[in-house]
């Protein structure tokens, strides 16, 4: 029905938007100190926005649960359930290959060991729900956020200015406009895509986001 989400990556979009393109920017920390000082004063005295900006976007040694990754090296644990959920779809990946293949694809891709199953193959609830195919709609909203935010801020004039105020309205009602009252009128997300942004689902600006803004918090 017109009446529901586009898809679950269209869905996963909405909430990473708001909590990584305006949550983690550099902009909110401005808003949120404010009101960590005015509630902790004493324990926020010394902080600066750039300190907090840079505690909240940290890209550490690769974690081997999912969750608990950066947004750096989340992609790579998506890629390797993709991979691994292909395989077994259609038919060249056997279940009792799983641990195995897992850890494997966790050291390849990013170099960390996997001591239990409980720390691997067993740490997502979607197999064991029959959620298949979920996997890939993380870092499609991912995308997807990027592109629709970069469309906000050509919009909205002076969007990261007004979040760096706490004014967050203007920017719902955006999402909402061009976003939630759409629905499911669009065959794809391509085609929900051209209507917000102008163009098709974008991975490139996804890349330039992480790397603008990781060269920058490591003066790479």
């Amino acid at each position: 029905p017109v009446s529901e989400a586009h898809g679950m990556g269209v869905h996963e979009s909405q909430s990473l938007l708001w909590e990584r393109m305006v949550g983690l920017s550099e902009p909110f920390m401005h808003y949120l100190l404010g009101e960590l000082k005015t509630s902790f004063p004493k324990e926020f005295e010394d902080v600066t926005p750039e300190l907090l900006y840079a505690g909240f976007n940290t890209v550490k040694n690769p974690s081997v649960i999912r969750v608990e990754a950066d947004e750096v090296t989340y992609p790579l644990h998506v890629i390797l359930r993709t991979e691994l959920e292909m395989g077994l779809l259609d038919g060249s990946i056997k279940v009792e290959q799983l641990p195995q293949l897992w850890n494997e694809k966790m050291k390849a891709y990013l170099g960390v060991d996997i001591k239990k199953d409980s720390e691997g193959v067993l740490q997502d609830v979607h197999w064991s729900s029959g959620a298949f195919g979920y996997f890939p709609t993380y870092l499609i909203g991912a995308i997807l956020a990027c592109n629709i935010f970069n469309a906000a801020k050509r919009s909205i004039d002076s969007l990261e200015e007004k979040i760096q105020r706490g004014e967050f309205s203007e920017l719902r009602e955006w999402l909402r406009v061009n976003v939630h009252e759409r629905g499911s009128e669009c065959d794809s997300a391509d085609e929900l895509m051209m209507l917000v942004t102008g163009k098709p689902l974008d991975a490139n600006e996804f890349v330039a986001y992480l790397q603008d803004k990781y060269t920058k918090l490591y003066d790479l």
